[in-house]
């Protein structure tokens, strides 16, 4: 029997091609939009599950193009440190030190987190090994995902269970493929994820982006983050980080890379022919002082771009809304208050975001014919986000995570009057306590 919700008196933010804002009703069967209008007294809804907005908005559930689960356990535990350091004493020997349990336990906080707060599909880049807890993790929670599984086969200062064999990664890697692309109906979809091109070899990133090309598969990875990496890139390669990941075939239509904030104008170009992804992380990028990318440039020469929280440890949040304030107000000081409007910021966090994982067709927006991912907002009853104005500058600059009360993925109801369904927050952080404090032991011996 067909399953019906019925989203009545809502103010929609479709974020469709037109940004059409609707007064009205929203009717989900199953897992499908079905409706969109004045269709609450119609025969199509009778019999459906009533959600009463009152008003406030539904907005189309976030997608994050740049998350690490793995690492949810390290949060407040690697601040305040520039990036190389952050990676060497605390993020690697972290991970080098986490077994499959504990692995799941950051990636059920992380996805808790996430869900709570809007977010119904991710670009995840996992550790180096026990990728299947992830894959399970992301089953459970509901959400669209693309996940990958971290390669690294170069670095002297990386901890041995880190430091991979060029053709065994891209072995398992390939077994990964195999096993997860396509899984949950197409919900959950495969990445490889070589981590950057300081700890991969050529050979190794050569070989992915030829496997990933024949497989039609994503490629996920970090790029031009800080100067190093540039530096790096010249003095190995004798050309931009970019550029050498343009040599290696890595710069597809398929290719979401984390950051881009040290960018030349030939790296502009490479990204806007090849038309690559740029992940736009703004929090991550200010708290480790790699900068400010130049958004509202790369937005005129045509890159693809979108919004992640990158990970905890070097955000302290997974939330979108706080992604979006800063990336709104960034730019204003550099570029002009009129840099980067709320309206465009609500489209790098949505639609955007579901183009980059070539969902655009079914996520990221609210039209007939998509899946049911979206966000219920209760506003009207919050000084903070005012009592009314312009909808997108509402959203952008005066909402945050406490201000989402339903969330459904795919007609899936995964938050009801702002609690996760199924979820026992209390012992998840208990198991989370415990397993951070193992972590901080086991992560000792891979300390230098």
């Amino acid at each position: 029997m067909m399953k019906k919700t019925l989203f009545k008196n809502a103010t929609l933010v479709t974020m469709n091609a037109s940004y059409d804002i609707v007064n009205g009703d929203l009717l989900v069967e199953d897992d499908k939009i079905t409706a969109i209008g004045d269709i609450a007294n119609t025969e199509q809804a009778s019999g459906a599950k009533i959600i009463e907005c009152n008003g406030n908005p539904v907005i189309p559930g976030f997608v994050q193009t740049h998350i690490h689960l793995c690492q949810t356990l390290m949060r407040n535990m690697a601040d305040d440190m520039v990036l190389i350091d952050w990676l060497k004493k605390r993020i690697w020997p972290y991970e080098a030190a986490l077994d499959a349990q504990r692995l799941a336990t950051s990636s059920r906080i992380a996805l808790a987190e996430l869900v709570l707060g809007g977010t119904t599909a991710i670009v995840d880049m996992g550790t180096v090994h026990h990728t299947e807890s992830i894959v399970e993790c992301v089953k459970e929670s509901g959400i669209d995902a693309v996940l990958g599984k971290c390669m690294m086969d170069l670095g002297d200062e990386v901890p041995g269970p880190m430091r991979e064999k060029t053709d065994d990664s891209l072995k398992e890697s390939l077994r990964l493929f195999n096993a997860i692309n396509g899984l949950e109906k197409g919900r959950i979809e495969y990445g490889f994820a070589p981590r950057f091109a300081i700890s991969c070899t050529e050979k190794l990133l050569r070989d992915v982006s030829e496997m990933a090309l024949d497989l039609n598969a994503f490629v996920h990875t970090h790029g031009s983050e800080t100067t190093y990496e540039n530096e790096f890139a010249h003095a190995n390669y004798g050309c931009s980080n970019i550029e050498f990941l343009e040599r290696v075939g890595m710069t597809t239509e398929k290719t979401i890379i984390a950051h881009g904030v040290h960018l030349a104008d030939n790296d502009i170009d490479v990204l806007s022919r090849c038309r690559t992804v740029i992940a736009h992380c703004p929090s991550s990028n200010l708290k480790l002082a790699s900068g400010i990318a130049n958004i509202p440039l790369l937005d005129k020469r045509g890159v693809r771009i979108s919004l992640g929280a990158d990970g905890a440890p070097c955000n302290n949040n997974l939330d979108q809304f706080i992604e979006m304030r800063l990336a709104a107000l960034l730019q204003k000081p550099i570029h002009g208050p009129t840099a980067m409007p709320a309206k465009r910021v609500l489209k790098l966090a949505t639609i955007d975001g579901a183009n980059a994982i070539q969902k655009g067709d079914v996520l990221g927006s609210l039209e007939l014919g998509k899946f049911a991912s979206l966000v219920v907002l209760e506003l009207d009853n919050d000084p903070g986000a005012g009592p009314g104005g312009d909808i997108y500058s509402r959203i952008v600059y005066g909402t945050h995570r406490a201000n989402v009360k339903h969330v459904f993925a795919r007609g899936k109801q995964l938050v009801d009057d702002g609690e996760l369904i199924g979820v026992d927050l209390g012992s998840l952080m208990s198991e989370g306590r415990q397993a951070l404090k193992v972590s901080v032991e086991e992560m000792q011996k891979f300390v230098s």
